[in-house]
């Protein structure tokens, strides 16, 4: 039988091969890093504190020496979503809220309106950079299955909830704001408008519960200053800006490339809609989705290493919508694991990974390079007559 439908029973339960690899991996990263003590569990820690300080009012975004952890980046909303974990002892709290990330983006790829085969490859496509946002504490996981689920509501016709998954991402992290892009997939569109200014309202004011409005609003005032001042410290970073702007800027050693590389972006992202008569097709739609999981990563200041399963979940489904898959196709495929999933693990040449992969952010050329083909496929290909597997 097939691996990729192969299941194996465990007490009494059928569980498919690439599920038992999925949390297997997951546990792996998490328990390893865990293990190794709070020094290696920097970021969960991070996010541990801002649900506490939220509920004292302490500046959710100033970075405390004392601590030696980073700084936080994500939104208010952020301090509700981790409160459950935070309440926990820390090292439970981190077990479970990687366990919880994971999860989250496998339910969002199971959910997806293709066949369990296809799911399968998805997965063991994502499954290394799963693994490697989950080494890093990182919510990464949780985002990519935002998008998803934005997704999938939107093609399922219920908006409300559709809405509700982008308002969330845009909140916590903004790149889940690429799910607005849906709206053109959407039957109801006034629905759809009236939905997202309601979870809008809503989830803005949520944190409020534990903390007060002035305190919450000052917050949002914080985040954006936050924002500006890392991005203008990712310009030459090497563990930052892995992104097209990051790759070029240090191979050509030139500053001011983001608007010559983000306005072309922006326009191929606004080019298919003019396909009045391809947005129907099941084919059109998973393609930009597609689209949208990779650009919102390979054309972000922010991009670092862990957040390539955002990326390689839209390769993934990128690579089972191909038919055929002709040896261009599969070469592309094998090119991206190799060099944005495998170049991130330990089996991996390390002197190519020091020397040319992250000087030259050389992790998001592959991703890059399949950006390409769909923006091509989504201009110019008949998604009529397209399968969907």
């Amino acid at each position: 039988m097939n691996l990729l439908t192969k299941k194996i029973r465990i007490y009494k339960w059928d569980i498919s091969f690439v599920t038992l690899i999925w949390f297997l991996l997951a546990l792996i990263g998490v328990l390893l890093k865990i293990r190794l003590g709070r020094d290696q569990i920097g970021n969960y820690l991070i996010y541990e504190n801002v649900f506490w300080n939220a509920i004292h009012q302490i500046n959710l975004y100033y970075v405390d020496p004392a601590l030696h952890l980073g700084s936080y980046l994500y939104g208010p909303l952020f301090s509700i979503i981790i409160a459950p974990f935070s309440l926990l002892p820390t090292n439970l709290g981190c077990f479970l809220w990687n366990i919880a990330n994971a999860f989250f983006l496998f339910l969002a790829i199971r959910k997806l309106p293709v066949s369990y085969k296809a799911q399968n490859i998805i997965l063991l496509i994502s499954v290394l950079e799963m693994m490697t946002s989950v080494q890093n504490m990182q919510i990464n996981c949780f985002i990519a299955g935002l998008i998803i689920f934005s997704f999938i509501f939107v093609q399922k016709g219920k908006d409300f909830w559709a809405t509700l998954f982008i308002a969330i991402g845009f909140l916590v992290k903004v790149y889940g704001i690429v799910g607005i892009a849906f709206f053109l997939f959407s039957r109801h569109k006034i629905n759809f408008i009236l939905s997202f200014i309601f979870w809008l309202i809503i989830l803005i004011c949520l944190p409020m519960l534990i903390s007060s409005p002035s305190f919450v609003l000052h917050s949002y005032a914080d985040w954006y200053q936050t924002l500006i001042v890392k991005d203008n410290a990712n310009s030459f970073s090497d563990m930052q800006n892995i992104s097209v702007m990051g790759m070029l800027r240090h191979i050509f050693k030139t500053e001011h490339l983001n608007l010559d590389i983000i306005v072309p972006a922006v326009l191929v992202y606004a080019l298919p809609f003019l396909r009045v008569s391809q947005l129907k097709n099941i084919g059109f739609r998973m393609s930009y989705l597609a689209l949208a999981l990779i650009g919102v990563v390979i054309f972000s200041s922010s991009a670092e290493s862990p957040t390539y399963i955002i990326a390689v979940s839209g390769v993934g489904i990128w690579y089972i919508l191909q038919k055929p898959k002709d040896w261009p196709i599969v070469l592309l495929l094998i090119f991206t694991l190799l060099l944005t999933s495998v170049s991130s693990t330990d089996f991996f040449p390390r002197v190519l990974e020091v020397n040319y992969i992250r000087p030259y952010s050389l992790k998001a050329l592959p991703c890059f390079l399949v950006w390409l083909v769909l923006a091509f496929q989504l201009l110019m290909k008949n998604f009529k007559d397209v399968k969907i597997p």
